[in-house]
């Protein structure tokens, strides 16, 4: 199930966020990513929350204005079981297009995941934590709009 964040969820997405980039960015530092991480990347951004038996598992944050996906993250246990796809869906269905984002050059991973997904490169550049790609989707959801990801268990 996909839902608005509730401050109730704050401790558990403190956590995700934590954890995920520790097990995907291997490239940086781990001792210096915290907690409060989470609050500072979500700021002012509406956060969607994944769930499963009552727990969050994943979110997805944007910023509106920009129709910019700025966090999309998965709890390490359930990576490969449609969440983050659930997650996209349910952030592209609510804001316009053409939607982008940016992803870490490093993270093929995920470029191999957004390119499946419809995703493509619009541009590059360098951030702190390194050069990344610029990525834009023009299409539908899913492209079935009537047809969303579900949880694989």
């Amino acid at each position: 199930m996909v839902r608005q964040s509730q401050p109730a969820d704050l401790p558990a997405l403190r956590l995700i966020y934590l954890e995920s980039r520790r097990a995907t960015y291997p490239w940086q530092d781990a001792t210096t990513m915290k907690l409060e991480d989470f609050d500072a990347a979500t700021r002012d951004e509406p956060v969607l929350v994944a769930e499963l038996e009552g727990e969050p598992i994943g979110f997805v944050s944007w910023w509106p204005p920009d129709n910019f996906v700025h966090n999309l993250f998965v709890a390490p246990g359930a990576v490969r079981r449609g969440v983050g796809t659930m997650l996209l869906e349910a952030c592209l269905a609510r804001i316009g297009r053409p939607a982008r984002l940016k992803c870490q050059s490093r993270n093929i991973g995920a470029l191999a995941y957004y390119a499946a997904q419809g995703w493509r490169e619009v541009g590059r550049g360098e951030s702190e934590e390194g050069e990344y790609l610029l990525l834009q989707f023009d299409g539908e959801v899913g492209g079935h709009p009537a047809e969303p990801a579900r949880i694989i268990q």
